[in-house]
């Protein structure tokens, strides 16, 4: 297995391959189709939507590389009910990811020690 892992979920590929789609339409309204250019426009923008809705269904993943076990493209990302901890795709949806708990101060480590 590949360290590199960037998009390769079944959210990445599937929307990679609907804005290719996109893309080709465009061009193809480009060279003389006139509806072509705005319907391609408008195949790209739902690939974004596509790419977004399968994220949050489990289909896509956190940021960042993700342990070797979790890296098979099949595997579902339980953790996107809850969103993922600086995921943009997440915020937009309402989604901040699991609560953490709140980071402690040097003085407070030293106080939380004596105490006990």
């Amino acid at each position: 297995m590949s360290t590199h892992d960037d998009g390769h979920t079944i959210a990445g590929w599937t929307g990679c391959a609907v804005g290719t789609v996109g893309a080709l339409i465009a061009g193809v309204g480009i060279t003389g189709w006139r509806p072509g250019i705005w319907l391609g426009l408008g195949v790209m923008a739902l690939a974004v939507l596509v790419t977004w809705v399968l994220h949050l269904a489990g289909w896509g993943k956190a940021p960042g590389p993700r342990p070797a076990s979790r890296q098979p493209m099949r595997l579902r990302d339980g953790a996107a009910r809850e969103g993922h901890p600086g995921c943009v795709g997440c915020r937009l949806a309402g989604r901040r990811g699991p609560a953490k708990a709140p980071a402690r101060r040097e003085g407070e480590e030293q106080v939380a020690r004596s105490a006990a």
